[in-house]
C-alpha cells in the first residue's frame, strides 16, 4: 500500500512539473531544450569563455579583406592608369616600321636591287584624343566608386549579422538572469517546505518555473550559436574573438545629417561614374566613325643593274579609310542604350536611397522612445519585484503571484535589453542608408 502511494505521488509530481513547463514556455523551446546534448553544452561553455576583442568596425575590416573586389582592386587601378597613359600618347596605336627588299637574284641576276625602310604613324581622328582622355578618367573614377559601393554592400551584410548576434546575446543574458531568479525562488520554497510553511504543490510550481527557464536558456543559447556562426562566416575566422554581451554594447555614433547629401552616397556615385563611362563610350564611338588614318614616311635605295650607281628616294603618304558602316552604327547605338539605362537606374536608386534614409531616421527616433518606455517599465518592475519578494518571504503573498511578478520583471528586462539593441541597430541602419561605413 505504501509503495502504491509513493508511486502515485511520484507520478503526480512528474505530471505537475511537465504541465507547468508546457504552460509556461512555447513548445519549440522545449524541443530545443531536449535537442541540446551534453556535447552542445560543452561547446556553449567554450563559446562563453572566448576572449573579447572584436568590434563592428573590425568585423567589417575582416570581412572586406576577403572580398574579390579588394583582391582585384590593384589590377583595376593599374589598368585605369595604363589606359590614361595610352590616351595621352601622341598616336592612337603604336608606330609601325616597314622594311622591304627587292632583287632579281633568283632569275636573271643582273644585279637589280631595291631596299625600302619606312614608318607608319597612326593618326588621331578629330576629337578622338580628347574624348579618349575623358573616358580614361571616367573609368579611373569608376574603379574607386565601384570599390566604395562594394564596401557598402559588405557593410550591410556585416551589420545585419552583427546586430542579430547582439540580439541573441541579449536574449541569452536575460534568460540566464530569469533562470537564476527562478532557481533562487525554488531554493527558498524548498526551505520553507521543510519548515512546513508551504505545501508540496508550491514546490512543484517553483520547479516548473525553473524547468521553463532552463528551456528558455537552452533556446537562447542555441540562437547565440547560430547567429555567431553566421558572423564568423562573414569574417572567415573560426577562432576570431568576439565581444561580450549587451552590457558592454558599443553602438555606432549617431550620424549628423547637416553635411550629408544623398548624391554623395557610395552606391549613387558608383552609378554616376558608370553612367559617365557609358557617356564617354558613346561620345568616343561617335567620334570613331572610321578607322584611324596613317601617315607613312619611307626612304628607298635602289639600282637597276650591277655597276650602276645607287639612287635614293623619299616617300610621304597618307592612308585614309572609308566612312562609317553598319558596325559603327551598332556600336554607337549600344553605347547610347547603355547610357540611357544607367541614367534611369540612377534616378530610381536616388529615390530608393532617399526613402531608406527617411525611414531609418524615423526608425531611430521610434527606437529611442521605445527604449525610454522600456527602461521606465523595467525600473517599475524591479521595484515591484522587490516589494513582492519581501512580502512573499513574510508570507503575505502566495507563490503564483510571486512567480507572475518575477515573469513580468524578466520580460521587462528582456524588452529593455532588446530595445537598447534595437536603438543601436537603428542608428547603424541609418548610417548605412547615408552611405557611412561601420565605426
Amino acid at each position: 500500500m505504501h509503495r502504491r502511494n509513493f508511486i502515485a505521488h511520484a507520478r503526480w509530481r512528474t505530471t505537475a512539473k511537465c504541465t507547468l513547463a508546457i504552460a509556461l514556455v512555447p513548445a519549440h523551446a522545449l524541443t530545443v531544450a531536449l535537442a541540446l546534448s551534453v556535447a552542445s553544452a560543452g561547446a556553449l561553455a567554450q563559446t562563453a569563455a572566448k576572449p573579447e576583442g572584436l568590434t563592428l568596425s573590425q568585423a567589417f575590416e575582416a570581412a572586406w579583406a576577403r572580398q574579390p573586389e579588394l583582391a582585384a582592386l590593384a589590377a583595376r587601378r593599374d589598368s585605369a592608369r595604363a589606359q590614361q597613359q595610352a590616351a595621352q600618347s601622341w598616336t592612337p596605336e603604336p608606330v609601325a616600321v616597314e622594311l622591304t627588299g627587292k632583287t632579281d637574284r633568283l632569275n636573271r641576276n643582273l644585279g637589280t636591287r631595291e631596299y625600302e625602310a619606312g614608318v607608319a604613324i597612326p593618326l588621331w581622328l578629330p576629337g578622338e584624343r580628347g574624348r579618349s582622355q575623358a573616358l580614361a578618367q571616367a573609368e579611373g573614377r569608376a574603379v574607386e566608386s565601384r570599390t566604395t559601393a562594394a564596401q557598402l554592400r559588405v557593410a550591410a551584410a556585416v551589420r545585419e549579422a552583427w546586430w542579430n548576434w547582439q540580439r541573441a546575446r541579449a536574449d541569452a543574458a536575460t534568460a540566464q538572469g530569469q533562470l537564476d531568479n527562478a532557481q533562487r525562488i525554488a531554493a527558498d520554497v524548498a526551505k520553507r517546505l521543510k519548515a512546513g510553511d508551504l505545501a508540496q504543490a508550491d514546490q512543484h510550481q517553483a520547479d516548473g518555473a525553473v524547468a521553463a527557464a532552463q528551456a528558455t536558456v537552452a533556446q537562447a543559447q542555441a540562437a547565440v550559436i547560430v547567429t555567431e556562426q553566421s558572423l564568423r562566416t562573414l569574417v572567415a575566422s573560426p577562432s576570431l574573438a568576439l565581444t561580450a554581451g549587451p552590457g558592454d554594447l558599443i553602438a555606432e555614433p549617431e550620424p549628423s545629417t547637416a553635411g550629408t547629401d544623398i548624391d554623395t552616397h557610395g552606391e549613387l556615385l558608383a552609378l554616376k561614374d558608370r553612367a559617365a563611362v557609358a557617356e564617354g563610350v558613346a561620345a568616343l564611338a561617335a567620334t570613331q566613325s572610321r578607322a584611324n588614318p596613317e601617315l607613312t614616311i619611307a626612304t628607298t635605295r635602289d639600282r637597276g643593274a650591277s655597276g650602276e650607281a645607287w639612287q635614293q628616294t623619299f616617300t610621304v603618304g597618307v592612308r585614309i579609310p572609308f566612312g562609317p558602316g553598319p558596325r559603327h552604327d551598332a556600336r554607337t547605338a549600344a553605347a547610347r542604350a547603355e547610357t540611357v539605362e544607367l541614367q534611369v537606374q540612377l534616378n530610381l536608386e536616388r529615390s530608393r536611397l532617399a526613402g531608406e534614409r527617411d525611414s531609418a531616421k524615423a526608425r531611430t527616433e521610434s527606437a529611442r522612445l521605445q527604449l525610454a518606455a522600456a527602461e521606465r517599465r523595467a525600473q517599475l518592475a524591479r521595484e515591484s519585484r522587490g516589494f513582492f519578494d519581501k512580502s512573499f518571504r513574510l508570507g503575505e503573498t502566495d507563490l503564483p503571484t510571486r512567480l507572475r511578478i518575477e515573469a513580468e520583471a524578466a520580460e521587462a528586462e528582456r524588452q529593455t535589453a532588446r530595445a537598447r539593441i534595437e536603438l543601436a541597430a537603428a542608428i547603424s541602419a541609418w548610417r548605412q542608408a547615408l552611405g557611412l561605413l561601420p565605426q
